[in-house]
C-alpha cells in the first residue's frame, strides 16, 4: 500500500473517531509519532561531511515539506563516546541541529537540554562524523519538547491556538499523562504529537498510537 494511501486511511479513521470523541466530551484525539534521533544540517557543514557540492538525497517523505535523507552520521560526545548511524533530516538549515533522547545524551555524556526546535543557544558541543570528514559543533545538541503539529483546522477543532502548552492523556495500560506539551500550528502540519523514545518506551506508546488533549 501507498504511503498516501496509508496517511488517508488513518485520517478517515481519526475524523470518526474525533466524532464519537466530541460526543462524549472526552477530549481532541491527536495520533502519535516516536521520533529517534536524527540530525539537521546547513548545505556547508553538508559538504563538509560528504564532500564538496554534495546534496542530500531522499529516503522519505515527512510533514512540513522535511524528509528523512539516506545519509547518516556518527555523533561524538565527552571522552570520544559515540553513535553511530544517525539519520540526517532535510532540506538544509540555517542551523545545525542535533536532536537525541536523555538516554542518548547520558550515553554521550553531554548535558543537552530539553529545547524547542531551533533553540539551540547554550545547548549542548558535539563532533559529527561523516564519510568524508568531521565538524563540530560549539552549541546545537538538544533534547526536543515534546509538541504536537496541528493544521489550523486541526488546532479550531481542538480548541487551541499556535505556542499554547496542553496536556495529553495515552490511555493504555500505563495511563501516562504528558504535561508541558507545546502546540505548533501550520497549513503544511499533520496532526501528530511528536515525543522521543525515552518518553515513547516509558509511557508503552508506538507510531500510530493515539493520546488525547485534556483540560
Amino acid at each position: 500500500m501507498e504511503q498516501h494511501e496509508v496517511t488517508l486511511i488513518t485520517k478517515m479513521v481519526l475524523d470518526v473517531l474525533q466524532q464519537k470523541s466530541a460526543s462524549a466530551g472526552s477530549g481532541f484525539l491527536v495520533p502519535v509519532g516516536v521520533s529517534a534521533r536524527h540530525i539537521h544540517l546547513t548545505q556547508d557543514h553538508v559538504e563538509a561531511l560528504f564532500g564538496e557540492g554534495y546534496h542530500l538525497t531522499k529516503k522519505k517523505e515527512l510533514m512540513g515539506g522535511q524528509f528523512a535523507s539516506n545519509e547518516m552520521v556518527t555523533i561524538v560526545g565527552l571522552k570520544l563516546r559515540a553513535i553511530e548511524n544517525v539519520r540526517v533530516l532535510g532540506p538544509v538549515r540555517s542551523r545545525s541541529q542535533v536532536e537525541i533522547s536523555a538516554t542518548d545524551a547520558l550515553r554521550l555524556g553531554v548535558k543537552a537540554p530539553v529545547r524547542e526546535s531551533g533553540r539551540t543557544e547554550g545547548s549542548a558541543p558535539l563532533a559529527v562524523v561523516g564519510p568524508k570528514g568531521a565538524i563540530y559543533l560549539d552549541e546545537g545538541c538538544i533534547v526536543a519538547k515534546r509538541h504536537i503539529h496541528m493544521a489550523p483546522k486541526d488546532a479550531a477543532a481542538a480548541g487551541v491556538h499556535d505556542g499554547d502548552v496542553v496536556s495529553v492523556k495515552a490511555e493504555n495500560e500505563r495511563g501516562t499523562v504528558f504535561n508541558h506539551v507545546q502546540i505548533r500550528v501550520d497549513e503544511q502540519f499533520t496532526l501528530e504529537m511528536h515525543i522521543d523514545t525515552d518518553e515513547a518506551n516509558a509511557a508503552g506508546i508506538i507510531t500510530g498510537d493515539c493520546v488525547r488533549i485534556i483540560r
